[in-house]
């Protein structure tokens, strides 16, 4: 099997959840709205992580906002990159992988200007070889065109295996596997799922990348 390790981004290799509560505070703060709103920010966020076209329509109108849904969201998305962090651990990994002969990927649902300034914000640019973001072509995980783009763009192919890490169960498991890829599932829950499928199952993304740079 060929050394081709493809990543998933929010929650796998950046922490979306810590610098999506730093957003709440702001965004509460910039509307003075105090800070019950940003517990149903994060309630709303929690309660299944709805499209942002949609939790921006509900913020609109729980909270009568003059701003268009689009303005909000236009907004969310130029801030967000300013504030996802990733750990210096899993930045050293990834050089770690490609210096050992893996190639590294990146395959992220999400709009391009969004993921894209996460990507390039937290030096993850600087320590992959590609990304495939579903805004910019298209198609979103499970589609396996999403990590076949990905592939090829490291110079790879899907046909020749590799491996897949991600946080959700359907868009970098079930999605992984379909590509016909080995995967990790990041369980930051430590949650009991029997069905979860992926051939190996970490609790965090840095055990993830040293257990590829053992195999």
């Amino acid at each position: 099997m060929q050394r081709l390790a493809l990543f998933d981004l929010d929650n796998t290799l950046i922490d979306l959840d810590a610098a999506f509560k730093l957003w709440a505070s702001e965004f509460a703060d910039d509307h003075g709205l105090g800070p019950a709103a940003v517990d149903w920010l994060l309630a709303i966020d929690r309660a299944g992580n709805p499209h942002r076209a949609e939790f921006f329509t509900m913020a609109r109108e729980r909270f009568a906002l003059a701003d268009s849904v689009e303005e909000l969201w236009a907004r969310y998305r130029t801030r967000m990159p300013h504030l996802v962090r990733c750990p210096a651990e899993v930045l050293t990994g990834l050089a770690a992988l490609r210096t050992s002969g893996w190639s590294v990927g990146i395959v992220t649902n999400g709009m391009a200007d969004n993921q894209l300034g996460k990507i390039q914000r937290t030096g993850l640019a600087d320590v992959v070889d590609a990304w495939a973001i579903s805004g910019a072509e298209g198609i979103r995980k499970p589609d396996i065109g999403l990590f076949d783009i990905a592939a090829k763009r490291c110079g790879k192919s899907l046909a020749d295996g590799g491996w897949a890490t991600g946080d959700n169960l359907i868009s970098d498991i079930q999605g992984g596997n379909e590509a016909g890829l080995r995967t990790i599932w990041i369980n930051h829950k430590a949650s009991s799922n029997p069905d979860h499928a992926a051939h190996q199952v970490v609790s965090r993304i840095e055990d993830a990348i040293r257990l590829l740079l053992t195999i």
